[in-house]
């Protein structure tokens, strides 16, 4: 198995990069709709678009599995074929937070999942990581 990780360096105090982590209307601005609740053992879905020729509807099923507030949050993650795990880990470096994140529990042997990291990598790294900077940087 293989994973994603990002470490990036926001500007802003744990606590508002908590706040947009675990705050299901923010959290919708930066990643995807969603009805998260920041609750351990809280079943919730993000929505996007279906990419039908691999298998996924749209839909990312996700299951809360640890939050330490302004800390890290662990969720579930499965969509389409791909059944993994999201960290956020935040830790305060001066007067900003260095944020860290892992999706663990690809299998490049496969080739819809190894095509799937190779998406969300760049959404991580990327876009998602510009929204999410642009958000906080906003609010």
């Amino acid at each position: 198995m293989s994973s994603i990780a990002t470490d990036s360096f926001l500007p802003h105090p744990p606590a508002k990069v908590w706040n947009a982590l675990t705050d299901p209307s923010l959290l919708a601005l930066w990643l995807m709709p969603n009805d998260f609740a920041p609750v351990v053992g809280h079943r919730f879905t993000f929505e996007t678009d279906a990419v039908p020729d691999h298998g996924f509807d749209g839909i990312i099923r996700c299951e809360v599995l640890a939050l330490d507030p302004e800390s890290e949050l662990r969720i579930s993650w499965h969509g389409g074929n791909l059944v993994s795990t999201v960290t956020w880990r935040l830790e305060r470096e001066g007067r900003g937070t260095r944020l860290f994140l892992t999706h663990d529990g690809f299998d490049e042997t496969d080739p819809g999942q190894a095509f799937t990291k190779q998406v969300l990598g760049s959404g991580w790294n990327g876009k998602i990581a510009s929204r999410l900077e642009r958000l906080l940087a906003t609010s």
